[in-house]
């Protein structure tokens, strides 16, 4: 059995890792971290968990290191880069949550505002989008893995963007309140989300250069996007919805083909041909649903994953089943 540790065990993301590799069959859950007052058993934190009796600790990464053989790491954004660095000197393959990773130094210091303690890693990590970087995720010790919006995104232009057939690119994407973490801040209250939709950061988001790199890897020419996000008043799910102007006219069935072709071998993409993609049938799950409408050069793309699941915690351990040769749907079907 493969032995797995969590740090950050207690937010919305490690729990649902938690959930997910407590049953799954060739892994064993043998270490949960986490900033605590006091140790405690993760069942009596959280009791819907009964079959979790680990103990969740306090951080200390010679201890967790000895117990694992890879390590996830579920903390936010700017605390993952120095304990990446501490388990990949002891061996320990990383799979890694937060954005530390995903991007070039000077592009990360710019969105993120702090200095990058570990530069010389960047190039060591692989972006973990399995259908698009499978070979790399096999080999490698540390997974950049994927924001819940990129994730939502690249997976809707991938295929158009590949062909090199998109000019100009519009994002609305709406999600729940758990993409915004397991904290207290007065805007994610219930008397403010409730019966409301507010749009935020926009076209500031953290995550428009993670999307624009790797458009631009696959357009091979620097891509730009309008990336407008809203908060939704639901637990989880993001809706995509994308316009896109093409540079030349594709038919819908040739369009149809072209993504069932390029997601022939990805077993969590589903292009719908007869509905629309909607929130309430991916949740919990680790599927992406794919609807297109095209509209002379112009095509409208729906995008519908759960932001914990494909989003986070499940994208993750898919890509550990890739790393290790495990069936790429191991424990998440």
């Amino acid at each position: 059995m493969l032995k797995v540790g969590i740090v950050g065990a207690t937010g919305y993301t490690g729990c649902e890792l938690v959930k997910i590799l407590s049953k799954h069959p060739k892994a064993e859950l043998t270490s949960l971290s986490a900033l605590l007052k006091k140790s405690q058993r993760f069942n009596q934190l959280f009791p819907q968990y009964q079959d979790v009796s680990l103990l969740c600790e306090n951080l200390d990464i010679e201890r967790v290191a000895k117990k694992c053989d890879i390590v996830f790491l579920a903390l936010p954004h700017t605390v993952s880069m120095e304990i990446a660095f501490q388990f990949l000197k002891l061996g320990k393959k990383v799979i890694d949550l937060s954005a530390d990773y995903r991007l070039p130094q000077e592009v990360y210091e710019k969105w993120y505002k702090i200095k990058h303690s570990h530069p010389e890693l960047l190039k060591q990590a692989v972006y973990g989008l399995p259908e698009l970087y499978k070979p790399e995720i096999k080999e490698a010790s540390l997974i950049a893995n994927p924001g819940c919006y990129p994730t939502s995104v690249l997976l809707a232009l991938v295929p158009l963007i590949n062909e090199k057939l998109i000019q100009e690119i519009i994002v609305d994407s709406k999600t729940g309140v758990s993409g915004t973490g397991r904290k207290a801040d007065i805007n994610l209250h219930f008397s403010e989300v409730s019966a409301n939709i507010k749009p935020y950061k926009v076209n500031v988001h953290q995550h428009i250069p993670e999307i624009e790199q790797e458009l631009s890897k696959l357009a091979g020419r620097e891509i730009e996007i309008i990336f407008i996000p809203h908060l939704i008043p639901v637990d989880r799910g993001i809706l995509s919805t994308i316009y896109v102007s093409l540079n030349e006219e594709i038919s819908q069935k040739e369009v149809s083909d072209l993504y069932k072709d390029f997601y022939s071998q990805s077993p969590f993409v589903k292009l719908l041909e007869n509905s629309l993609p909607q929130t309430k049938d991916v949740i919990f799950t680790n599927y992406c649903s794919l609807g297109i409408k095209i509209i002379a050069k112009k095509a409208i793309i729906i995008s519908a994953i759960d932001n914990l699941v494909k989003g986070a915690a499940g994208q993750a351990v898919q890509n550990m089943n890739i790393m290790f040769d495990f069936e790429e749907t191991e424990g998440l079907i």
